[in-house]
């Protein structure tokens, strides 16, 4: 299995007595999302996401399946099976999978489900303005952001 090692983003293989249950392709060049992503990493003790980030050098080589382009504008998942999910159903599952996912599930319900959607599409956007005027800063400094 591959997962971010805890001082970068950088994948490194660390065996596992299970295979991760849900694969993120995330932005490692948007702040708030590395930020998401660093909390999902403290929480996920029993390795249950494997986080790649769509920016690495060898990314397209790694994941020839996934195209970094269209992950790069809506998040992208893939589950044990191979399939894909893509969005809010992608992070509604990763909070699931580290034990809160009760913070998110009102995503799902029926008469919210397509507003939330509409909603994460617009942040998906608009994602490193966002970033930038919540941290000050547009994209991470180095081109992918370190996992402290």
């Amino acid at each position: 299995m591959t997962v971010l090692s805890a001082a970068s983003s950088t994948p490194s293989s660390t065996p596992s007595s299970t295979p991760a249950q849900l694969r993120v392709f995330y932005d490692g060049q948007c702040g708030l999302c590395m930020s998401e992503i660093r909390h999902l990493q403290r929480l996920d003790t029993h390795h249950a996401l494997d986080l790649q980030d769509i920016n690495l050098s060898d990314f397209s080589e790694r994941f020839p399946h996934i195209d970094p382009a269209a992950a790069d504008k809506l998040l992208h998942g893939e589950l044990p099976d191979g399939s894909m999910i893509y969005g809010l159903d992608v992070t509604c599952r990763a909070w699931d999978l580290v034990g809160k996912g009760h913070w998110f599930a009102f995503m799902r319900w029926p008469l919210i489900r397509p507003i939330a959607d509409a909603v994460y599409h617009l942040f998906a956007r608009h994602r490193h303005r966002i970033s930038s005027w919540v941290t000050g800063k547009p994209r991470c400094d180095t081109g992918t952001c370190k996992i402290d």
